[in-house]
């Protein structure tokens, strides 16, 4: 129970707390509606002071813009007046020039008629002197034409007399060529199969040490032993400059008695030829030959038979040392290339190293990258994991708190009133004790009378 005191009459009153709260309340609304309606009077009347004195200054900052650009655009006037004032002065004076420059023109004009006319006979004499200039060229060219064409006479019968003599030392060539094949057909008569083909083993062998082998005292010129391949040629010839192989050739050589009954020919050793030459790791491949003697295709020169076997030739073996020589020649001009191509080989080969270690790191480092993106993967799998559980121990721990929240509210809000209300026994019985209650209070309000500090006291209170 709370006792009040009335202002007016000084009476002592007791209320309970239910009451004692709605007077508190009542007093406290009161008070909070009216300090709020004067502070919201207050913020709208400083509001608009604010509003009334941000209207002033805009205004007078925009007179003073409006006053600074009227004083710009009564500049610009001025200036414009200014420029066409000058413009209308330019242009009378650009009349006065065109007028004066036309006048200079047309005199020039005359002036140009008048040279003209004493240019032209002048023009007149200069192309009658070049018409006598270009006539005594004519001339000059004239006698110079059948100076030329006596010139050309004089090569004519000088080809004609050279073409004499290239048919006649042909024609001993080819004499020689004949006694040549006369002697081989009667050296061939002479031997035994065996000896025929040793024989034009043994004449080219002479060929190259008599003729090549001063040109070239490093070459290598050997017969084919090595048969471990299954077969073997009969001459191998290399060359190298600065270490650098820029020539190999594979010979094969061929003859046959004339009396031999199933005779051969050059293509029937064309296909072991080239299998030889590719085993042995040559580059060209010649077959010196003394078949099919009566062919004039083998009889005038070098066949060449690289569309049936790369770089493959026949040739008979009074061309054996020329053909040799030519094929030097011709290696010689892509030596430098040759050495180019070695070295970037190697550089490939440097490069093709650099691009397997590249990829096997790449291998490796993948492998590695695989395995640790798995083992990283679980882990968020295992933190989401974990997340999650936490996340569902905190939706039950602020769900708990919620409940405790609920239950500490719904104790705060429980009263006598509540629990007596609709219940006439129980609120009976509070009754019953209130009035004990009060009965004691006064007893010793009653006893506290006589002490004039304890009066005091419950007086305050």
């Amino acid at each position: 129970m709370k006792e009040l005191k009335c202002p007016k009459c000084g009476n002592v009153f007791q209320v309970d707390e239910a009451d004692y709260a709605s007077i508190v309340s009542q007093v406290k609304n009161a008070e909070f509606d009216a300090e709020v309606s004067r502070r919201l009077s207050e913020l709208h009347e400083r509001h608009k002071a604010e509003q009334e004195l941000a209207t002033a200054k805009t205004e007078q900052s925009f007179q003073t813009q409006l006053n600074q650009k009227q004083l710009e655009l009564g500049a610009k006037d001025t200036e414009i007046e200014r420029l066409k004032s000058q413009l209308q002065s330019i242009e009378a004076e650009k009349k006065s020039e065109l007028t004066s420059a036309l006048a200079r023109k047309d005199q020039e004009i005359a002036q140009l008629n008048a040279t003209i006319a004493q240019n032209d006979s002048k023009l007149q004499l200069a192309l009658m002197e070049e018409r006598t200039k270009a006539q005594q060229t004519v001339q000059q060219k004239e006698s110079e034409i059948s100076n030329l064409r006596s010139a050309v006479e004089l090569e004519k019968k000088e080809a004609k007399i050279h073409e004499a003599a290239l048919i006649k030392q042909h024609e001993e060539q080819q004499r020689m060529m004949k006694e040549q094949v006369d002697y081989y057909k009667d050296l061939k008569t002479k031997m035994s199969t065996k000896m025929v083909g040793e024989t034009l083993e043994q004449h080219c062998s002479i060929e190259f040490e008599q003729y090549i082998r001063p040109m070239m005292p490093d070459a290598y010129f050997a017969k084919d032993n090595d048969a471990a391949d299954g077969s073997k040629g009969d001459f191998i010839f290399r060359d190298f400059e600065d270490g650098t192989e820029y020539i190999s050739i594979m010979f094969e050589m061929k003859n046959e008695m004339d009396t031999t009954a199933s005779k051969h020919k050059n293509d029937d050793f064309l296909k072991k030829l080239d299998e030889d030459r590719r085993k042995k790791g040559c580059e060209f491949a010649v077959l010196v030959s003394l078949l099919e003697a009566d062919n004039d295709l083998y009889n005038n020169g070098i066949v060449n038979k690289s569309h049936l076997y790369p770089k493959m030739y026949v040739i008979r073996p009074q061309f054996f040392v020329p053909f040799i020589n030519l094929l030097v020649q011709t290696s010689k001009k892509t030596l430098e290339y040759k050495k180019q191509l070695i070295l970037a080989q190697s550089k490939e080969v440097d490069v093709t190293n650099f691009e397997n270690q590249l990829e096997e790191f790449k291998e490796r480092f993948g492998k590695n990258f695989r395995l640790a993106s798995e083992r990283f993967r679980t882990a968020i799998d295992e933190i989401d994991k974990t997340i999650d559980h936490l996340q569902k121990v905190r939706k039950a721990l602020v769900g708990s708190e919620d409940n405790l929240r609920l239950a500490n509210d719904k104790a705060e809000a429980l009263t006598i009133r509540k629990l007596t209300y609709k219940n006439p026994t129980m609120k009976a019985k509070f009754e019953e004790a209130r009035k004990v209650s009060e009965a004691i209070e006064i007893e010793n309000l009653s006893d506290n009378a006589n002490d004039p500090l304890e009066a005091e006291r419950v007086e305050k209170e």
